[in-house]
């Protein structure tokens, strides 16, 4: 009645007769069922947008609940349908899909993808994950699903996928000629289910909740490998161990019913693998799927062919095989080097001082701040500069060049040019007569004059 405990307490005090307070709208109140009809219809059976069209055309302001009911009685909708199950004799069909779930791969989550096959008859599940679901993988999965069931069912279910369709949908569905011809080697044949109908393969589509609500919490797994390995052991010893009420039995009991109708495999089996064609970078690796594969030397630059399989690939250039590497999965950016492709590695120069550099260092403290800074304050020139201050230190004695050297150290003087200056000032006194006033030559005191010859003897 939509009263507040308020309200009914002072009626029940005050012992009056109330009315029952109600906003439904009454059956007498229901449009005519030709007005009803033709605004359903403008909504194109929306009942909210109902609601709002008689609030604005008729002002009638209805509850979402009264309004169903009086489409209802005027039998506007078709009632519900009871849900039908699908009988499949054994041997008859298998369902496969993929779905999405986020997994933790050592300390990192990733989505993966999961994909899944089961019999219809029996309900034996095989499920595997790949960190992504092309062909190449599709052709792989169904391969190992084949080995796991030890044979096939007549058909194949499944969505509308690009993975496995080359166009259309449903019936009209065309299945890519390469996984056509894959079923056809393997004895079965794809069905595609109408769009929107995932019900038609309702006992792949309840596996995928199963497996991400059941075997995917509190699991911890290196990588992809390890993952694959701990869910394919529980499919063998839970998944198909269990006991179906549909069944009465096991998914693994009902297996050994249903295959002597499975299609035996053939004897060889269909390879798995891409062709890609590619040239050799200027560092010797080809680039796979963000990876990169080390070729030797002598084909760089050059075209190569790929060959691509589930768990490795080969490099061949003209027929002949060149290159054997495991593939990278879930990796990106990464790199695989043989030893014996890349001989001679490039490797960082280790920078050598320059042989005036080499001369000039580890006789003076003094000189050895003086060669740094000259390398610090000259870039590019450097070489040059040791060079013309080695023949500077050749070319006076010692200590005035470390006299030299420390004042312009003081100054920070680098223009070599100033600093011979400051050396020949030095020396002056003891190589260069210097006094203008000075006529007549001096003599050294240890010489002397030999009057014959004109030239000084050793005193």
């Amino acid at each position: 009645m939509q009263l507040s405990r308020n309200t009914v307490r002072r009626i029940l005090r005050t012992h009056e007769p109330c009315e029952q307070a109600s906003s439904t709208a009454n059956a007498a109140d229901a449009p005519p069922r030709e007005q009803l009809q033709a605004l359903f219809e403008r909504a194109r059976g929306n009942v909210v947008r109902v609601a709002q069209l008689l609030a604005a055309e008729h002002g009638q302001s209805v509850r979402y609940s009264t309004l169903t009911r009086w489409v209802r009685e005027a039998q506007l909708r078709e009632p519900p349908q009871r849900s039908g199950e699908y009988l499949l004799g054994p041997g008859l069909e298998m369902q496969f899909d993929t779905s999405p779930h986020r997994v933790k791969l050592g300390e990192h989550t990733r989505i993966v993808q999961c994909a899944g096959l089961v019999l219809a008859y029996s309900r034996r599940l095989y499920v595997q994950y790949y960190p992504r679901f092309t062909r190449l993988e599709a052709k792989d999965f169904l391969l190992q699903a084949m080995r796991f069931m030890d044979g096939s069912a007549q058909r194949c279910v499944i969505d509308n996928s690009s993975v496995i369709l080359a166009g259309g949908a449903g019936a009209d569905a065309v299945i890519a000629p390469e996984m056509q011809a894959f079923a056809r080697a393997l004895g079965f044949h794809f069905m595609a289910h109408r769009v929107n109908h995932p019900d038609r393969k309702g006992r792949i589509e309840r596996i995928f909740a199963w497996v991400e609500r059941g075997f995917l919490p509190g699991r911890t797994c290196t990588d992809v490998a390890d993952l694959n390995q701990q869910v394919l052991q529980w499919c063998e010893l839970i998944a198909n161990q269990k006991p179906k009420r549909s069944l009465g039995m096991s998914p693994q009991a009902a297996y050994l019913i249903e295959k002597p109708y499975l299609q035996s495999l053939p004897s060889v089996l269909p390879p798995v693998y891409d062709v890609l064609e590619r040239s050799v970078d200027l560092m010797g690796f080809v680039s796979v799927h963000t990876n990169r594969y080390s070729v030797p030397e002598r084909w760089v630059g050059r075209p190569v062919t790929v060959y691509l399989y589930p768990s490795e690939l080969t490099i061949h250039a003209r027929g002949a095989l060149i290159a054997t590497h495991p593939r990278l999965i879930g990796r990106h950016d990464a790199r695989h080097t043989l030893p014996e492709h890349h001989h001679h590695q490039p490797r960082a120069r280790e920078r050598q001082p320059a042989p005036e550099e080499q001369w000039l260092r580890a006789q003076h403290p003094t000189l050895d701040r003086y060669v740094s800074a000259l390398r610090a304050g000259q870039p590019g020139r450097a070489v040059r500069m040791l060079r013309r201050l080695l023949q500077i230190q050749r070319t006076y004695p010692a200590e005035p060049f470390l006299a030299a050297v420390e004042q312009a150290l003081k100054f920070g003087l680098l223009d070599l040019s100033r600093l011979e200056r400051l050396v020949l000032k030095h020396v002056a006194g003891d190589f260069f007569l210097l006094d203008a006033t000075a006529d007549e030559p001096t003599q050294h005191p240890d010489t002397a004059i030999d009057p014959n010859t004109d030239e000084p003897e050793d005193a």
